[in-house]
């Protein structure tokens, strides 16, 4: 056995020696090894291997002791010099493509504007608010019992209601699921916008329906503590599908909006994609924006 040691080490220490003491091979950690193997399968086969087992390990260990007690044991290695060339056989350098106006590297390089995600989060609760109101007429005969049933998940009075009452139009649950069902809406639209450019393909697909399969299914785990009304009443198949619904009609809608560069110092009104003479630059040809 040989020691390497590059060159720039003996320039730094010409003192350096040709030979060094290294710990001396041994096995006896492979027989102390083997023996605690054989100890603990012996607990499955017979105790006549555990016993051979023990001997073993006690022997793997005595032997190991004897390697280092009183004293180590050690053997000379001669040193070998070695003289380091780093090297390529390419003859081009290979360089990541970014676009060629950034300052860093952003991934994704293009993703949508705040406005994208706004119109396809309204969008996707307007078709959600259809099929839960449609499952209303068809589990109860009236669009106001999911309605009713949102606004729990916030309004105690929504709790005490009766099964004829959750069936009536109350203006104060109406007007609390509402906001709860725009901003919940909104909020998930902007994260579409954020998050279906990663998806390079079929972002409709996991964005319109393995996103929402998913999130019911952690819906599903803490309705309870969120609206046990809701958990008491819902129809976890009509449930999905109206997730589904927004996830899809979402992500349709976010998809065919125009992708903008992500960089971070644009503007807050560029990144929403809101007109904003002398921050927008001209388009070629003289064109205004539209």
């Amino acid at each position: 056995m040989a020691t390497l040691v590059s060159v720039e080490q003996v320039e730094q220490s010409p003192s350096a020696p040709i030979e060094i003491e290294v710990p001396a091979s041994t096995a006896w950690p492979l027989v102390l090894s083997f023996g605690f193997t054989l100890m603990f399968a012996g607990l499955l086969t017979s105790a006549s291997v555990s016993v051979l087992g023990v001997v073993l390990a006690v022997a793997g260990c005595v032997g190991w002791f004897q390697e280092v007690f009183p004293q180590e044991h050690e053997e000379t290695v001669p040193i070998v010099f070695e003289e380091r060339r780093i090297a390529t056989e390419r003859r081009v350098v290979e360089r990541v493509p970014v676009a060629p106006d950034l300052v860093r590297a952003w991934l994704p390089l293009e993703t949508y504007p705040i406005s994208a995600g706004l119109k396809g989060g309204l969008a996707g609760g307007v078709a959600m608010a259809v099929l839960a109101c449609t499952y209303g007429l068809v589990k109860a005969g009236s669009i106001w019992y999911p309605i009713n049933l949102l606004a729990a998940t916030v309004y105690a009075q929504s709790l005490k209601l009766g099964a004829a009452q959750l069936n009536s139009f109350h203006a104060s649950s109406f007007a609390i699921a509402l906001v709860l069902h725009a901003i919940g809406s909104v909020f998930v639209g902007l994260l579409y916008g954020a998050m279906l450019p990663m998806f390079a393909r079929r972002p409709v697909v996991l964005g319109g329906l393995i996103g929402p399969v998913l999130w019911s299914g952690l819906l599903y785990s803490i309705m309870e503590l969120l609206n046990p009304l809701l958990a008491s009443r819902v129809d976890w198949i009509w449930f999905m599908a109206s997730q589904i619904a927004f996830g899809v009609v979402a992500g349709i809608v976010v998809v065919r909006q125009e992708r903008v560069s992500t960089r971070e110092n644009l503007p807050f009104m560029v990144r929403a994609g809101v007109e904003a003479p002398g921050i927008m630059a001209p388009r070629e040809g003289g064109e205004k924006r539209p």
